[in-house]
Order: C-alpha cells, then structure tokens, then sequence
C-alpha cells in the first residue's frame, strides 16, 4: 500500500482533505497544513514503506487514534 493508503486506512476520521499532485522530475512531497511532512528533494531517497504513516502519526501525536481503535 501507498503512502496514501496508508494516511486513508489509519486517519481517514481526521483527514478533511488529500490530493495527489503529479510533478515532474520524480516529485514526491508530503505536506500537512502548510508543513512539509516528507520530501523525496531533501532526503535525496524515496520514502520507505510506513515511512509516511510514521511520521504523520507522530504530528498527530498520541492522542489521536488510528482508525477503528478505541
């Protein structure tokens, strides 16, 4: 699965919006409310399987559940 599925399957109860822009040169950003979660540019790499998912759960922080937790 995608870093989208992922963001969908664990908060899709919190996610008001998400869009998939195409962009050249093998683009691939991350950005929550303004701030860039993750970007392919800076880190020089693609992003990991969970790599995403990780790091939006740690913005969101503890409070927030997954989906279909309690």
């Amino acid at each position: 699965m995608g870093a989208a599925g992922d963001l969908l399957a664990n908060y899709q109860h919190v996610i008001d919006d998400l869009t998939l822009t195409t962009g050249a040169s093998g683009v691939f950003d991350v950005t929550v409310d303004d701030t860039t979660l993750y970007s392919k540019d800076e880190t020089g790499r693609h992003a990991e399987p969970g790599e995403v998912l990780a790091l939006f759960t740690a913005l969101v922080g503890p409070d927030v559940l997954r989906y279909g937790e309690e």
